[in-house]
């Protein structure tokens, strides 16, 4: 495979009439950046919540530097939109979309079976909901833990079959900062008891690395050769703040949200680095977390970043996964 060689700048394949050129955007780090990423043609990319935010300029990039890319999207009108969108931004993309309701167990294993008998090279779990009103998903899971976790717990272990007949499999897991304000609350997870809602964020992003680290040793134990790497945006100017208010009927409250990330962190595209950069640099080790880490992790180009010391608990990390076993019914077959 061959390298990228553009240096600072996106590969932009020509337009034509019916295809104008994309701005080409700069997206540096000072060790490394997309033009370091190599060719990605013959392999296939599944990204979660790829209609928006960093999801979607993760699959556009997958997709212009020649992987297979599908769009794992809730709503299939914005997916459809998506999906339009990334194909004027880059013509000769290979896209597909794959309707996923993470939120719902059977939509997963709906999802999980379309991808049958076909290889995965790189799973990113990325889609998310943040500090929502206490709801729960169609499985009767608290929404947040239900979504960010649980749901790509089940899709991952479907999928695992998939990943595990490519030659360099890889998941990318994405978190957050802030689950270094996380606790993993195993007596209520889903907070029937005591709800708050950055709490229960806050949990499901401390899950996410928990997980990420486990499915590694899990990896290595089997002597399977899949890499699993997780990484955090900072803040980003995306929707994702504005998800919670939009349910409280406070709009205007999630549009002022969503602006101040932009201005306090960093755009959607340079969000987006950690995780590519997780999915592509071939010298990010298994069990890395990837991620800004000027500003107080909130901007800035990514790198390998700390996290904090309940992220890195092994014992916790094993009762989490034999929660998520036992409350998806979904169970890892590594032969």
């Amino acid at each position: 495979m061959g390298k990228v060689t553009r240096p600072g700048s996106l590969r932009v394949p020509s337009g034509g009439a019916d295809h104008p050129r994309p701005e080409v955007r700069t997206l540096r780090s000072p060790s490394w950046q997309l033009s370091d990423a190599f060719d990605q043609s013959g392999r296939t990319a599944v990204v979660t919540g790829a209609n928006s935010g960093i999801g979607f300029v993760a699959a556009r990039e997958l997709a212009r530097l020649g992987a297979r890319t599908v769009l794992a999207c809730r709503d299939h009108g914005r997916g459809e939109r998506a999906l339009q969108r990334l194909r004027s931004e880059v013509p000769r993309a290979r896209v597909e979309l794959l309707r996923l309701d993470l939120a719902d167990l059977a939509s997963v294993r709906e999802a999980a079976e379309s991808l049958r008998g076909e290889r995965v090279d790189l799973l990113v779990n990325n889609a998310g909901v943040m500090a929502l009103p206490y709801r729960t998903t169609a499985d009767g899971f608290e929404m947040q833990f239900g979504t960010n976790h649980l749901g790509h717990f089940a899709l991952t272990g479907l999928v695992l079959p998939s990943l595990l007949t490519a030659p360099d499999p890889r998941v990318v897991t994405v978190s957050s900062g802030l689950h270094q304000f996380g606790r993993m609350n195993f007596g209520d997870p889903h907070g029937r008891r005591r709800y708050g809602r950055w709490t229960s964020y806050s949990q499901s992003k401390l899950a996410n690395l928990l997980f990420s680290g486990e499915l590694q040793r899990a990896a290595n134990r089997s002597g399977a050769s899949l890499r699993s790497v997780a990484a955090h945006p900072g803040m980003a100017g995306t929707n994702l703040a504005a998800v919670g208010p939009a349910l409280q009927g406070r709009e205007r409250l999630g549009a002022f949200l969503s602006r101040a990330a932009g201005t306090l962190g960093q755009s959607e595209e340079m969000g987006a680095l950690a995780t590519l950069r997780a999915a592509l640099d071939p010298r990010i080790p298994g069990d890395s977390y990837i991620g800004p880490t000027g500003l107080f992790g909130l901007r800035g180009a990514p790198r390998r970043c700390p996290r904090a010391s309940a992220a890195r608990d092994r014992q916790a990390a094993k009762r989490l996964w034999e929660l998520s076993e036992e409350q998806t019914g979904v169970t890892y077959a590594w032969e």
